[in-house]
């Protein structure tokens, strides 16, 4: 049985589909393909492997990549994470189940140091729940 492909989507493929990203397979192991890519490459941010971790979660080797519509059109889903990934993020075919799940940009976050990665811990939190939820429901459907 093939395993699900899971393809996470943001703007610049930095933050928020990293963590999604390193949380799914740190939740689901090798029961699902997980990918991620921006509708931009901004490169890996390092305070989201800094936060990932604190939290157990290794992502330093990831890379911020461009989404490969190829990859993206063999997926089971297209999750979006910010709004505009979900505004410009390409046609896909009728078989992807395209989910949105909104999250605030931690990159943008002004304040003292401190206050900044306070906001990077509350969105990596914030997907963590998301991503275990999700990871368990799909892979309840697809055992």
């Amino acid at each position: 049985m093939r395993k699900p492909i899971v393809f996470f989507i943001c703007t610049g493929n930095s933050c928020r589909s990293q963590m999604a990203e390193g949380w799914a397979r740190h939740f689901a192991g090798d029961k699902i393909t997980v990918l991620s890519g921006g509708i931009e490459a901004h490169g890996l941010n390092p305070k989201a492997v800094q936060v990932m971790k604190e939290a157990g979660v290794d992502i330093s080797s990831h890379t911020s990549d461009l989404i490969d519509n190829e990859m993206l059109n063999q997926s089971d889903y297209a999750i979006t994470l910010c709004g505009d990934a979900y505004d410009k993020c390409p046609v896909t075919p009728p078989h992807v189940k395209r989910i949105h799940w909104g999250f605030e940009d931690p990159a943008r976050a002004t304040g003292t140091e401190e206050k900044v990665m306070n906001k990077f811990r509350e969105v990596r939190d914030a997907i963590k729940g998301r991503v275990e939820y999700f990871v368990e429901d799909i892979s309840s459907e697809h055992l």
